[in-house]
Order: structure tokens, then sequence, then C-alpha cells
């Protein structure tokens, strides 16, 4: 499901207490009725076998000296004798709305459904921005309200910082580990009655999706002008499967959904709305305002229209009852996956974010303190408006990489071996040449490649004319997405020509001080390598080579996570 970031933003706004004080204001400025929304009006069916079994014997007699001369059999007799009653209940107090003679839904009838129709649209769109795309996450905040103890526990078992800080000889997988515990832990602590409180509101949920989705139009639709009735009518028979499920729907709803629960609904539906300035209160109680009338238009629709009788009738079926829908049953799952996959979550932006860290520490300890200098227009936490190219901040690493430690350490010991080295294959002597090369003008490449990210020069100019254009978002993101991965292709290949002259070097110089190999030494060696730690600075270097390419790679591995 689609998790709405906006709706992360209104949830951290609203910690725990804040949201039991919306809570209790709402319910003091509000007026939902809790008065039942369906209330079943026909007598249920087990009680007319019942009637039928306690006749009197003389009524019984009757019906059995019925039976003889038409042939049918007195349980039927019976039954006929109370539809017509049922019917004639139904004409004494709900007239206009069906034709049982003629099987015929009247105008009253359609006008009352399209009521109950507009009525429930509102809780769709509800719905859509919220049980239709995170159900967990509704579920979760629900919880955080009906069960606080509990959310505070779980709260605390996605809080892998702080365990880390009151753990730090724990690992990485043992905080997951200890988390994961504390979670389950959490979770057996639930008791029954919260069980069966959060079980009704994903009842009441369910059941408010499922009327919210019914196809009313299906219905709508099948009816048809008839002059006879000055309105629009349809054989019930051509709707009767429909409306036994509509049946279905509004006899398992019976009881309104809770304020708590309307509360939580309406957060998702707020949560759509990218408006920083947002007063939450307010929204609400318009919400609030909204969903009362529409659960008034629900509890009218069943006062005024006597369904289960109505289909009784359609049926010719006086035992005919509705059926619970169910739904909601798996709360706890959704509950439970819900707060295992925020823990998921957690998790990843944990090591990421330890991962960063290690890797800060890293560099600045082989920059020897010196903070990386930034490309200019390449985009950064400090350049918010810098073209976003991958493989950046690679670069900008080398760059500061070429004034610290190359220039600094690395050029004073190998510069000699290419102004004066005398290497016993001409081809080594090449390649040695063609990697120092490559290193040595590191730096201009790579101010180069930040001039052509200026707004005034080719990969800039172009992204920005692209951003202003006049044209569909999606048009306009496509053309910069090229002009990015374009710019990506030259950074990476710059990437690629410096790794691969550091890999050189360090089979190079690992060739001079081990005089074996592809490589071998120099033979003027005891010329150029005279002082006494020559070979040990050459190792350095080797060494930085090594150390230069394990930080890129962890750089690029950081840089392939945002």
């Amino acid at each position: 499901m689609e998790k709405s970031g906006n709706f992360n933003r209104l949830v951290s706004e609203l910690n725990l207490e804040e949201r039991m004080r919306l809570l209790e204001r709402l319910s003091s400025q509000s007026h939902l009725h809790d008065a039942p929304l369906y209330e079943e009006s026909a007598e249920p069916a087990r009680k007319l076998k019942i009637k039928f079994e306690t006749l009197s014997w003389y009524a019984r007699f009757f019906l059995r000296l019925i039976s003889f001369f038409t042939g049918r059999p007195p349980a039927k007799i019976y039954e006929d004798r109370l539809m017509s009653s049922l019917w004639k209940s139904i004409e004494g107090r709900a007239q206009g709305f069906y034709n049982f003679q003629k099987d015929l839904l009247l105008p009253k009838f359609l006008e009352m459904l399209e009521y109950l129709r507009d009525a429930s649209r509102f809780f769709y769109s509800a719905l859509d921005s919220s049980l239709n795309r995170d159900r967990g996450g509704l579920l979760a905040f629900l919880g955080s309200l009906e069960m606080p103890d509990l959310h505070r526990l779980l709260q605390t078992a996605v809080d892998l910082f702080a365990m880390a800080a009151q753990f730090p000889e724990l690992g990485e997988i043992e905080i997951r580990q200890k988390g994961q515990r504390i979670m389950e832990d959490a979770f057996s602590t639930i008791s029954t009655e919260q069980k069966g409180v959060m079980y009704v509101s994903a009842r009441s949920l369910s059941c408010l999706k499922q009327l919210a989705a019914f196809h009313f139009d299906r219905i709508i639709n099948v009816f048809s002008l008839n002059a006879a009735y000055q309105g629009s009518t349809c054989m019930s028979a051509s709707v009767r499967d429909q409306l036994v499920t509509l049946n279905n729907i509004l006899h398992s709803m019976s009881e309104p959904p809770s304020m708590t629960l309307l509360e939580s609904l309406f957060i998702f539906v707020l949560s759509e709305r990218d408006d920083p300035g947002l007063d939450i209160q307010a929204e609400m109680r318009k919400l609030l305002v909204r969903a009362e009338t529409s659960l008034e238009a629900i509890r009218e629709f069943n006062k005024q229209v006597p369904l289960t009788a109505l289909l009784r009738c359609m049926l010719r079926d006086i035992a005919f009852v509705p059926k619970n829908t169910g739904g909601g049953e798996d709360w706890f799952i959704s509950y439970k996956d819900h707060w295992k996959s925020v823990l998921d979550e957690e998790f990843f932006g944990f090591v990421k974010t330890k991962r960063r860290l290690d890797l800060q520490n890293a560099l600045r300890y082989f920059l020897k303190g010196t903070s990386i200098k930034m490309l200019e227009n390449a985009g950064s936490d400090s350049n918010s408006e810098g073209l976003p190219v991958k493989s950046t901040l690679c670069l900008a690493f080398l760059q500061t990489f070429y004034d610290v430690v190359f220039m600094a350490e690395i050029n004073p010991v190998i510069r000699p071996i290419l102004l004066d080295g005398e290497f016993s294959r001409r081809e080594n002597k090449d390649e040695f040449t063609e990697c120092y090369n490559n290193l040595i003008k590191l730096e201009d490449v790579i101010k180069r490649f930040d001039r052509k990210l200026a707004p005034d020069d080719d990969f800039g100019l172009r992204y920005f004319q692209v951003k202003a254009e006049m044209t569909s978002l999606s048009v306009k993101r496509r053309k910069m997405q090229i002009i990015l991965d374009e710019a990506f292709d030259v950074a990476a290949a710059i990437l690629e020509q410096v790794k691969d002259a550091m890999r050189g070097m360090i089979k190079i110089l690992g060739g001079i001080i081990n005089s074996d190999g592809k490589y071998g030494s120099l033979s003027n060696i005891q010329v150029i390598g005279k002082a006494p730690d020559f070979a040990a600075r050459l190792q350095s270097c080797i060494d930085l080579f090594g150390q230069t390419l394990k930080l890129l790679d962890d750089i690029e591995a950081l840089e392939a996570q945002k």
C-alpha cells in the first residue's frame, strides 16, 4: 500500500498525549449520536417457526382441513398467511416502496436508494485515503488511542537509536533482535477487552468500506420510467441479489463507528492535503459534521425502508434473514505486520545512518580532519539548488584527496619514478606514465566537470531550461532525468578512470618493491631508491591507494541507498 509522506508529518507532529487531548476536545465539541444505525424490525424467522409449532390444536386442525382441500402443506398455508400479514403491515407503515402483486419496486424506493448512495459516498474518499492505502497504519494510529500503554512499548521497540545508546556493546543485528523481543512481549500484553474494542472498530471499518464501495448504480440503472407510477420502477427479480447483499451490509453495521475510529480515519484524509499551515482541529470538526450527516442518512434509510421485510416479500420467503458479512477478524495480523514493517524500516535507517557516520569518521581520519570540498554546482546538503547527479560525492572526495593526500604524500614519492625510473620493459613505463597522468590531472578534470553543471553551461543550462518549460510534470521530469543520466555517465567515466589508475599504480609499485612478476623492479633502483625508507614509502603509497579505493566503494554504496 502507498503510504503518505504528509501522513508521517501529521503523525510526527501529534505525539500520543496530543492525540489524546485532540480526541477529548473533539468529543466535547462534536455531537455524534450513538443510536444504532440499523435495528431489526422484521420478526426473526426462528420465532415464526416456533409460533407454528405452538399453534392451538384447533388452529392446526383448521390448517390441515384447508390442506386437505387444496393439497398444500399446512406449514406452507401458515407461511402464506404470515406473508400476507407481513405485507399488510408494510403497506400500513411503508407505502410506496414495493408493489407485492406485481413484484415491482416503486419510485419512492429508488429515491431512498439514491439518498443512501449519496450518503455513503462521503466515506468512500475517506476510506480510500486510509483503509485502502495503509490499513496497518490506520489500525496502528487507532491503537495508539485505544491502547496507549501498548503504543508506548512498541515505540520503545522501534527506537533503535535510543536502544543502541543504552546498550553500546550490542551489534546491529543484536539491536534488531532486542527490538523484536520487546515488540513480541508488548503484543502479549493486549487484554481481551482491548482486542474486543479493536475488533469492533475494524469491523465498523470493514462494513463502512463495503457500503461505500457498494455498486448502487447497478441497481439504480435498472429502473426505467413508468408513467403509471409517475416515476421510475423496476422488477424486483432484476435486482434481488444486489439488494440481499446491501441488506447484509446494513444489517452488519448496526453500531455506528466510534469517535476514536473517526478521528483516526480523518487523520488519513487530512494527510492528503499538502498544507503546512493546516488547522487539524478545525478540519477534523468539519469532517465529523459531514460524517454525522452521512451516518444519520444511513439511520434514516433503515428507519424508512424495511429492507429485510421487503426482501421476504420479494423472495416470497418468510424465513429469509440477513447474514453478517464478516470483516475485521484479521485486524491483529494487519496491526502486527504494520509494526514489524516499521521495525524493518527503522532498522534500515539505523544501519544506513550508522554506516554514514562510520564513513564520515573514516573520511575525516583519512583526510586528516579536512572537510570534503563539495562540487560548487552539484546538489548536496549545502546546495539544494545544484544538479542532483549521482557519484558527485565521490568526485568531491577525490577533489579533496588530490590536495590532502595525493599531492602532499604520494606525488613526492612516485614523481621521481616518472622522471628517472628505468623500467625493464617499455610497456611498464608507458602504463606507469598513463596512470600517473590520469592522477595528476584529476583536479582539472573534476573542475571542468563541475563547470558543466553550472546554470550557464552544458548540463546545467539544459537542465534549468527544461525545468522552466511550461509542459506536463511527467514530460519535464523525463527530460530532466535524461540530462542527469548524461551527467552521471561523464562522472562515472571520470571515476572509473581514476580507479583504473590507482589499481595500476598498486600493481606497478608492488612490482618495484618485490622485484618480481610482470612489472619487476627498476634497473636504477639503487639511484632512485637510495633513501633507506624508500620501500616503506612505496608501500605507504600502495596502502593509501587501497584505502582510497575502499572509501570510494563505501561512498558509492551510500549514494546508492538514497
